[in-house]
């Protein structure tokens, strides 16, 4: 074996996963020694009820709380500031974000705003961000893995442009992932998280910073998640399927968050920030093409998704096709889009690429990529008709 190249791996976050796990709250809040609660989530976590049981806990254990349901899909930057504000009248001492990733990503821009003031937008420069007020987070969705992730991607309203705040400082304290949880997800949303959770494994496995223990972790996110996410798609209330890709999700965050996504993110990111659709999506419709794309320049890895999704080949150029191939037919037998139907119109394309090669994440894509690579991407798939 040779040398491997120096690395550091953190996870500042501690995970009680299984099914049940979100009835620990109260002893978490005690491990905490919170007063004043802050919970954040979205308007239809709200109506679903989700959120009742952790304001329940809250409100048994005699705790001041408040319910900040003001966070959109791709939170944005005046989410995060509302909210602060909101944690900075009651006293805040603790946040609990109940939801998906826009809600968790959301929270922890509040944890940090509301501790050290300023702008969301200031903490993009991690050597200004300091500990925020300790979070937990109880995730409804298996895709983000933001749960157990230290970074945020939040968007700025004056640009429509993403842009991430990462720094194991604002790491959730505490991830509550219980099954449960994620059995109300309709089907579409299901899918679209899915890939959402294949896409962070994939490109954090194939990462030009990737790390050995990130890679483990890859490769066995994509082993649960292609078992998984058809079975989790055609019947909900499968909970055997639903915990294969709740822990497919948050193996996959620890897999990413400790070396980088990549092109499909940045690309992702620059059409949700245009576009406001949803991330998950974005990333399903773009993953396949891009890993064809970048083919030649990680034949053995891409050989080994294939092997880690289950099928066997006669040598790496076999494996790299049938990866990209069952990648592609996993994205339509969970009736994801092609990337027309996002609704990108022709003469942005430009505009999208030029963003896409703008992204932090950009250079760490296997294939080195600038502008003008992108653009001739996305005019190709755009025509394609995929």
């Amino acid at each position: 074996m040779e040398i491997m190249n120096p690395f550091s791996f953190e996870l500042p976050t501690r995970i009680e996963y299984g099914i049940g796990a979100v009835e620990k709250l109260g002893d978490c809040l005690d491990d905490l020694d919170a007063k004043k609660i802050l919970i954040v989530t979205d308007e239809g976590i709200l109506q679903s009820g989700l959120a009742e049981q952790v304001l329940d806990t809250t409100k048994n254990k005699g705790l001041e709380s408040v319910v900040f349901s003001g966070v959109e899909p791709n939170p944005k930057d005046h989410n995060v500031h509302d909210g602060a504000e909101a944690a900075q009248h009651l006293g805040t001492d603790c946040i609990i974000a109940v939801g998906g990733g826009s809600p968790i990503d959301c929270a922890k821009g509040i944890a940090l705003v509301a501790a050290t003031g300023g702008k969301i937008r200031d903490y993009q420069d991690p050597s200004r961000i300091t500990k925020g007020l300790p979070l937990i987070a109880i995730p409804t969705t298996a895709g983000t893995g933001s749960e157990i992730t230290f970074g945020s991607v939040i968007t700025d309203t004056s640009e429509n442009f993403k842009f991430t705040v990462k720094s194991p400082l604002i790491g959730p304290a505490i991830a509550l992932v219980d099954p449960k949880m994620t059995v109300t997800m309709p089907p579409a949303l299901t899918a679209a998280t899915g890939m959402d959770a294949l896409t962070h494994a994939v490109e954090g496995y194939t990462a030009r910073n990737a790390e050995p223990i990130g890679d483990a972790l890859g490769l066995y996110a994509i082993e649960l998640i292609s078992k998984y996410l058809r079975r989790a798609y055609n019947q909900g209330d499968d909970l055997e399927a639903r915990s294969g890709m709740l822990l497919g999700s948050i193996i996959a965050g620890m897999c990413f968050s400790h070396s980088d996504v990549a092109s499909v993110h940045c690309i992702a990111e620059a059409l949700g920030g245009k576009y406001d659709l949803p991330h998950g999506v974005c990333n399903a419709v773009v993953l396949a093409p891009m890993m064809k794309y970048n083919m030649d320049y990680c034949r053995e890895k891409y050989a080994l998704v294939a092997k880690a999704m289950g099928f066997s080949f006669k040598d790496e150029e076999e494996g790299c096709q049938i990866a990209v191939e069952e990648v592609a037919k996993l994205a339509r037998d969970v009736e994801l889009p092609p990337f027309r139907d996002l609704g990108a119109k022709e003469e942005d394309l430009e505009e999208i690429a030029i963003k896409s090669a703008k992204n932090g994440s950009n250079r760490d894509n296997p294939r080195p990529m600038e502008k003008d690579d992108y653009l001739e991407f996305l005019v190709d798939l755009f025509n394609s008709g995929q």
